[in-house]
This record gives C-alpha cells, structure tokens and sequence, in this order.
C-alpha cells in the first residue's frame, strides 16, 4: 500500500451558498459519511477542507491504495466527485512528518 492524495474544489456553482438545494447537503453528508468510515478502517489517514467557499478554496484527502488505478478509481467513487458537485485530482503522495493531536 502507497499513500495517495486527492484535491477536491466545488464547482463554481456551489461557492454561492444559496444554490445549494438540499440533495446535494445530502450527498456531501454521504461524502463525509463515506470517509468517516475509512477513516475508522484506516484506508483514510487525513481528511479536510480550507476554510474558504469561493475558487480558491479546496478538500483533500489522504488515504491508502495500492496503485494508481484503484487510487483514481476510489477518488471516483466519492459521492460528491461522482455526482459532479466537486472536480478532483490524484496524485501519489508521501507523508514526510505528522504530528495530529
């Protein structure tokens, strides 16, 4: 296992926060949900956002896969990339120093 790190940012749509409908507070829930779980199982090893809603903020997570191909497939297989509320990008990712308290 490798670690990996994927960039999610909304789309432009989304960063007015009166075009949210309630679906898609739904699926950022199952987002959420989704990592929470591997993060318990330990696939996940970090996951977060800036605090920012226009186009320069952006998600990331951190997580273990195998290799490149189930790396992007599990990038993909995030509700909010998969119903298109959020574009992402995978990249191999190395964790040089972590302290998390």
């Amino acid at each position: 296992m490798r670690e990996y790190i994927y960039i999610l940012k909304l789309i432009p749509r989304l960063h007015v926060e009166q075009n949210w409908t309630e679906e898609e507070n739904d699926i950022v829930r199952a987002h959420f949900i989704r990592l929470k779980k591997l993060c318990d199982e330990g696939k996940v090893i970090l996951a977060g956002k800036t605090d920012r809603e226009d186009e320069k903020g952006f998600g990331i997570v951190i997580f273990k896969e195998e290799n490149d191909e189930k790396a992007d497939a599990f990038m993909k297989e995030d509700p909010t990339v998969k119903l298109g509320l959020m574009t992402a990008e995978v990249f191999p990712y190395r964790i040089a120093l972590s302290k998390i308290d």
